[in-house]
């Protein structure tokens, strides 16, 4: 007993000196009224009482479904039946090999292999715990992993109250004039420690009341088929006849073109027959007269 008062009068002893530390501008105004302060506050210590035991349970499940999109629907059911609350919820698929098989000129089949995930992020009571991972176990083709740890915060829980408790009594001394705080700012970091440690406390309780379980499910490499546009241009064509009557057509274009482009040269064509002719009448004047030969008697 001895000992436990020592350890509460050095930690509450700390606890003044290390506010001291901190700012350096705690003073207290009766040094008697502060020891006795202090003794009412190792006094409380001593006295404080044990609270309830705070277990914090969290769990983990990763099973094979047969349908991750319906497995998802009925946990968030069975999660609201056990009046929980579904805080993360996603569902993924990801196309792993495809094959494109050409069913005509513009058609294409298209066989691809998806893999399905979905997670999910759960709260529940803490006393339901047990029982709602037994049904989510059932909801799986086999359970790859299920795993619940459990932590006592119950002395964590205490060192928070008693601190928050401590700095309670200060901001109360200072208030009625037993301590006196030069620098006011020393008093907003007081509160805002105060505050902090109130969190904590709701924070360690809503921990204590509901289990968070992280929830991690797929299903078997699902086939797909899927008949789609075909994306090459180059497959595209007309048909047959309409090909034969655009190549007539192409053909009396490309001869209009041709009579329409010798048209535009009909003088260069006229002076190269002109030439041609002169050329051939010359070349035939200037052509030796070869005799016949004598006939024989």
């Amino acid at each position: 007993m001895k000992t436990r008062i020592l350890i509460v009068a050095a930690a509450a002893f700390g606890l003044l000196a290390a506010c001291k530390g901190k700012s350096g501008s705690y003073e207290f105004v009766n040094n008697s009224k502060g020891t006795s302060a202090a003794a009412d506050s190792v006094s409380t210590m001593d006295s404080a009482k044990v609270p309830a035991v705070k277990l914090v349970k969290t769990a983990e499940i990763n099973l094979k479904v047969k349908d991750v999109r319906k497995v998802g629907e009925d946990l968030a059911l069975l999660t609201k039946q056990y009046d929980g609350m579904v805080m993360h919820h996603q569902v993924q698929s990801t196309a792993g090999s495809t094959r494109d098989v050409h069913i005509s000129n513009d058609s294409i089949m298209r066989i691809a292999a998806f893999n399905t995930v979905g997670e999910m992020t759960v709260r529940v009571p803490s006393a339901k715990l047990e029982d709602y991972m037994t049904k989510v176990s059932r909801m799986g083709v086999y359970v790859n992993v299920s795993r619940m740890d459990i932590e006592d915060k119950t002395l964590d829980y205490l060192s928070s109250q008693l601190k928050l408790k401590d700095r309670e009594e200060l901001v109360s001394q200072q208030k009625s004039g037993k301590v006196k705080i030069k620098n006011p700012t020393d008093v907003l970091l007081l509160k805002d420690d105060m505050v902090d440690q109130k969190i904590e406390g709701l924070r360690t309780d809503a921990a204590v009341k509901f289990s968070v379980i992280s929830l991690n499910f797929y299903q078997s490499d699902t086939i797909i088929k899927e008949t789609i546009a075909n994306d090459d241009p180059s497959a595209y064509n007309i048909p047959f006849g309409q090909r034969i009557s655009l190549a007539f057509a192409n053909g009396w274009a490309i001869f209009v073109d041709v009579i329409a482009g010798l048209t535009n040269i009909w003088m260069f064509i006229l002076a190269g027959l002109v030439t041609w002719r002169v050329f051939v009448y010359y070349r035939g004047k200037t052509r030796p007269v070869t005799k016949p030969a004598n006939p024989s008697v």
